[in-house]
């Protein structure tokens, strides 16, 4: 049975460690430098807590990589560079190329950058992204994947979680949640903009009741909220990619403003899981209110 690390065992993170220690993998991270939000999670997905993320990737067949977006090359710079310590240098001498699969929020090219920067340290790369909510919230999350060991990484025993292979080339994988995160996460910064707009106005109850639940419920956009300081880093990664082919990169360069302002309010500086779910729109708008 293959040891699966992971790097970054964020809310997330910790729930696909989760789901692999389900299948039956030992899934090892370390909490080094992490937060007690971060511990909290990790101890309840039930995974292996190693003292230093070096000692993580020395140990691990697979290394599973799931930062913020912004924070992905840094991840891959971080992990290439672990391979010149003794221990580790050694072992990829010994047993070929680990595998380090990246699973952020991010451009193809973005992707392509990691995948240059970890191969040339000895390691091999897939290109992953994540569609859904943590298995541990609802399961069901796909898994999109490519790259030529993209298969690999599919026949993991994955459970509550669905892989999919999309080809062999790096930044397909990527591609995908580019494309989706636009409307998904766009239509959610449309809405928390409609709520916060429409508040300021004293028009909130008939515009709530004009767009009823169709995009997005109050609970789904100070979700959202809570996550604004990741998504500011992936609207401009999905700049990137919409400008790579052709594209103008204007509509989410804009919406990287709008969610930067909303991750400066109060609602954006709770916690995901434990948002209560009744949350009301005037909730949502009231700690979403621009105070200047």
């Amino acid at each position: 049975m293959q040891i699966i690390g992971l790097v970054g065992a964020g809310h997330m993170g910790s729930a696909l460690g989760w789901a692999l220690r389900e299948g039956g993998h030992d899934v090892v991270t370390s909490l080094a430098g992490r937060s007690l939000r971060t511990a909290r999670l990790a101890e309840e997905a039930g995974l292996r807590i190693a003292d230093r993320p070096v000692d993580v990737v020395a140990e691990a067949d697979v290394i599973l990589v799931v930062t913020p977006p912004g924070a992905a090359l840094d991840a891959a710079t971080e992990i290439a560079m672990m391979a010149t310590t003794p221990g580790l240098a050694g072992r990829l001498a010994r047993a070929g190329r680990p595998l380090v699969v990246d699973l952020n929020a991010v451009s193809p090219a973005t992707a392509a950058e990691a995948a240059s920067v970890l191969t040339a340290a000895g390691f091999d790369f897939v290109d992953g992204s994540i569609s859904g909510p943590p298995p541990t919230v609802r399961p069901g999350a796909r898994l999109y994947l490519s790259g030529p060991r993209a298969t690999h990484v599919a026949d993991l025993r994955w459970t509550h979680a669905e892989p999919v292979v999309v080809g062999d080339r790096i930044g397909a994988a990527s591609a995908v949640k580019m494309s989706t995160a636009s409307v998904y996460k766009g239509l959610m910064g449309l809405m928390a903009q409609a709520i916060r707009a429409a508040a300021a106005h004293g028009v909130l109850e008939p515009v709530m009741a004009d767009l009823g639940d169709g995009f997005g419920t109050p609970y789904e956009v100070a979700l959202a909220a809570t996550k604004a300081h990741r998504y500011v880093a992936e609207m401009h990664e999905i700049a990137r990619s919409q400008a790579a082919v052709g594209l103008t990169p204007s509509l989410f360069a804009a919406f990287a403003a709008a969610w930067a302002d909303i991750a400066d309010q109060p609602l954006a500086h709770g916690q995901p899981e434990t948002l209560p779910r009744d949350i009301t729109a005037r909730q949502v708008a009231d700690g979403l209110r621009k105070v200047e």
